[in-house]
């Protein structure tokens, strides 16, 4: 249900975007805004019968032309269209809305403008006479023939060998190894193999007298035996058929001269007749292999009923050769089976004119015998229909929730299967073999499978992981699913099926595969849990990591990480071999910053940046990457493992500005042996970089502490109580985007802040390196200066040599000497623009945990102005801030 609801907000998103870009609207809140209100008030509403009756009522009203209005509806209720009435509910609300219906309509006029004049110029146009001159016959003939052509490449429906053509190579096309049976060209090149109607431009067998100068009873001899002819598809003498234009119902042409009395009783039982052709022409089509195995079902049904009505047809046969039969017989007879033939060729055109195949012939028949309530005959034929139709559909689906497997040559079923690499989910971030190697096809879901469809689909794909691993699995409570109006009685078995591949999946990877296990151990490396490993790892890669990355050798990388792991009580973790080292091609700020530009203003700009001047150091570059197997790929997926890693970059960084402000720490020991007229500005630098060393801890400590640990225990007890694989992938992505966000990786302009915090930070460091390298130099200048005075004899002989060496060091590194004046300045540049970034930092912090609810960064505030040294000023810049608003 999670991942069905991720998928829904995902809808909405794109659904509005999309509605804002048609709409041409610009400003406000954009689509977040929208996005947030349709959330909120969304309601489960059911369109039912009487709302989208009344609102049909109330559009036809409202429209200009409304008989047309109608006419659409009814031409896309007899298509079977989805949606349709809660679409037809939702204009009826908007033709209530006057200030929304304006608005709609200005956009229309717009937009009908502005597409004028390429509408002119991109498609097909017929130059018209001027209106001042008069058009001559031949140039009206021309125009007639134009205007037809168009009308009928328009409506006229594609030849039926054109149809089976295009669906053969569709077939074709997606299985190749499986080409689709064909029936030979012979059963096509012979109407008369067929059953209906041979039409021929010359009527045959013309009788030389008018059949309406006959006495009556002659007549009605007569129009008896042409009724039996025509009831089974064959031309009488004077009833004959007219040539079916492509959907259009059979119509007849009966001999004018009739008596009116037989006339009436013919026209009464020709509609039979119709039926009868629309039925068979229905039959022959929809019975090749192109239309699949549904529509091959239904036609079969049709068959057995048909033959039973020419049985009917037979019989009455028997009585007119016997005499006994007269034309009101004929009609008392043919009346209860006028009412089947209606509703089969009813059937028969609806599924023709929806192009249905598969599931949408299956929800056409289920709303048809839905809607027959009351009729106790049309309703028991009906589902007679759909119970033979639905049996090859339901031997798909039976396959698919027992065991996994999809065979569908037809592409009549709702899931549907695309060819995905699985080893891909471990190398392509934007890979998607969860979610896209089966989906579902809307329009080939029954309608009365529709509120199931999400557990079909998850039921198959869960057997299917576990068939791939070599498994073969087969649910124990499997038993034939039939088509019946009470919906319990499937919902029960798939409900069934499900919870049983729920739990074989579910405990594959949580015991067998051990999941649990797996995350606790990129827990350890990616999260930074085992703290001496850490240290290991930092104090023996120190110096490899200093070099810029193109001169890193990995494998000397790969040496130090395993000789890390083995010294470290990471040795205990039995999944430590598949921890490996990975160099980035950006450092972790312009990852993040490059991963929230995505489908933003910025992303271009962001992307087509040229690469900075600077080389990346190896300390900017590295990461860990982890390496993980089919079926657990499905839960650390490349996505998954990139998130791990831009976490773990950004505590890695953290954690070595600390070493750096550690190492000034043990630098600044040297200092206390100098004068005290340098102790002003080394207080200042000590305190300044107590601030920094501060900042730095306690962030690491929040997000270690105050964000993942908490989290991550979270998740593990809601894995412990998940009841299936996608679940689980709910809970394991929550976690990662709960660490992502309040670890302000999420936030652009907080991520900035605290770079530039960062930067500040490493800076200061080697700028207090450089101080210590000057004081060093000053210090062996003073000593160069005593090395002139008397020493003992034993040292004699060394101090030239120590003074050769003290000279060529002072002349190396002469440009680092610097004064207490331009120390002083420094420091106070550093303290000024770190407090004004950390005040900025704060700032932001207190308007996100108000305004956006973020109350998780509100521990941050806490603990770095535990004291309220920053509140006076936080405060007056909420007071300003305010005042600006105000204005």
């Amino acid at each position: 249900m999670a991942a069905a609801g991720a998928m829904s907000e995902f809808r909405i998103h794109h659904d509005v975007n999309e509605l804002l870009s048609l709409l041409h609207v610009r400003g406000g809140d954009g689509a977040e805004g929208y996005i947030d209100l349709l959330q909120k008030h969304r309601t489960p509403y059911v369109t039912t019968t009487v709302s989208a009756h009344s609102a049909k009522v109330k559009l036809a009203e409202f429209s200009k032309t409304p008989e047309d209005f109608l006419r659409k509806y009814e031409e896309l209720k007899s298509k079977n269209v989805r949606n349709l009435d809660p679409l037809v509910y939702l204009l009826s609300k908007l033709c209530e809305d006057k200030e929304t219906l304006q608005f709609l309509q200005q956009n229309a006029k717009e937009r009908s403008e502005s597409s004028a004049n390429t509408t002119s110029t991109t498609t097909t146009s017929y130059s018209l006479p001027q209106t001042s001159t008069k058009m001559s016959m031949q140039e009206l003939d021309e125009l007639r023939k134009k205007l037809g052509n168009v009308t009928a490449s328009s409506n006229a429906p594609l030849p039926a060998e054109v149809t089976r053509k295009m669906l053969r190579d569709k077939h074709n096309k997606k299985n190749p190894t499986q080409p689709n049976p064909v029936f030979p060209n012979w059963v096509y090149d012979r109407p008369a193999l067929i059953g209906d109607f041979i039409t021929s431009p010359t009527p045959q067998g013309e009788p030389a007298v008018p059949v309406g100068t006959l006495p009556l009873g002659t007549q009605e001899q007569a129009l008896v035996e042409d009724l039996l002819f025509v009831l089974i598809g064959v031309d009488g003498r004077d009833i004959t058929a007219q040539p079916v234009l492509g959907r259009q119902n059979r119509s007849f042409i009966v001999d004018p001269t009739l008596d009116m009395s037989v006339k009436e009783l013919v026209n009464r039982i020709l509609p039979v007749a119709s039926y009868y052709s629309t039925i068979t022409r229905f039959i022959e089509e929809k019975s090749s292999f192109e239309y699949g195995q549904v529509n091959h079902a239904l036609t079969a049904a049709m068959r057995t009923l048909m033959k039973e009505y020419l049985i009917l047809v037979t019989q009455l046969e028997h009585l007119q050769r016997q005499g006994l039969l007269s034309l009101q017989k004929l009609w008392f007879y043919i009346q209860p089976t006028m009412r089947t033939m209606e509703i089969l060729s009813s059937i028969a055109s609806s599924v023709d004119k929806g192009e249905c195949m598969g599931g949408s012939t299956l929800s056409l028949l289920h709303d048809r015998t839905f809607n027959y309530t009351g009729d106790s005959q049309a309703q028991e034929l009906c589902l007679y229909l759909t119970k033979a139709a639905s049996v090859p559909y339901f031997e798909i689906l039976e396959k698919w929730i027992y065991r996994g497997i999809i065979k569908d040559p037809y592409s009549e079923f709702m899931v549907e299967e695309h060819e995905l690499q699985k080893e891909k989910i471990q190398e392509d971030y934007n890979d998607k073999y969860w979610d896209q190697r089966y989906t579902i096809v809307q329009h080939r879901i029954p309608s009365f499978l529709q509120k199931m469809a999400d557990k079909i689909l998850s039921t198959g794909k869960y057997l299917n992981v576990v068939r791939e691993c070599g498994r073969d699995v087969t649910c124990p409570d499997a038993k034939e699913v039939l088509y019946t109006l009470k919906e319990r009685a499937y919902v029960e078995q798939i409900e069934k099926a499900y919870n049983y591949a729920s739990k074989v999946l579910l405990d594959f990877l949580m015991e067998e595969k051990e999941l649990v296990s797996r995350l606790r151990s990129i827990k350890h490396y990616f999260l930074m849990d085992k703290g001496d490993f850490f240290v290991h790892f930092m104090d023996l890669t120190e110096e490899e990591m200093k070099k810029p990355v193109d001169d890193i050798v990995p494998p000397r990388l790969e040496a130090l990480l395993e000789l890390a792991l083995r010294m470290s009580t990471a040795n205990t973790d039995p999944f430590k071999d598949d921890l490996k080292i990975d160099l980035m091609p950006h450092d972790v700020i312009t990852q993040l910053l490059r991963v929230l530009a995505i489908e933003t203003k910025q992303e271009k700009a962001i992307i087509n940046a040229d690469p900075p001047d600077v080389a990346l150091s190896g300390l900017e570059a590295f990461s860990f990457d982890y390496i993980v197997k089919w079926p657990l790929s499905l839960i650390i997926n490349r996505k998954a493992l990139t998130r791990y890693q831009m976490l773990f970059r950004h505590m890695f960084y953290c954690k070595h500005v600390e070493r750096l402000l550690c190492n000034v720490w043990i630098s600044n020991k040297d200092f206390r042996q100098y004068s005290l007229h340098s102790a002003k500005w080394f207080a200042a630098a000590f305190a300044l970089r107590q601030r920094m060393l501060n900042f730095v801890q306690n962030i690491q400590y929040y997000m270690m502490f105050e964000v993942m640990e908490p989290t991550w225990h979270i998740m593990e007890n809601n894995l412990k109580t998940a009841s299936n694989i996608d679940d689980v992938l709910c809970h394991h992505t929550s976690f990662l985007d709960n660490c992502l966000k309040d670890c302000m990786l999420t936030n652009p302009e907080l991520l900035r802040i605290f770079s530039k915090l960062m930067s500040v930070c490493v800076m200061f460091t080697n700028c207090m390196q450089r101080f210590t390298q000057s004081m060093r130099l000053e210090r062996l200048s003073m000593e160069q200066g005593t090395m002139d005075e008397p020493s003992a004899q034993s040292e004699q002989a060394d101090e030239p040599e120590k003074k050769k060496l003290t000279t060529k060091f002072l002349a190396d590194h002469a440009d680092s000497l610097q004064t207490d004046a331009s120390f002083e300045a420094t420091i106070s540049k550093f303290d000024s623009n770190f407090s004004m970034l950390l005040l900025d930092l704060l700032d932001k912090l207190s308007i996100y945990s108000t305004n956006d609810c973020e109350h998780s960064m509100i521990s941050i505030i806490y603990r770095l102005d535990f004291n309220g040294f920053y509140t006076e000023r936080l405060e007056r810049m909420a007071i300003e801030r305010s005042q600006k608003a105000a204005a």
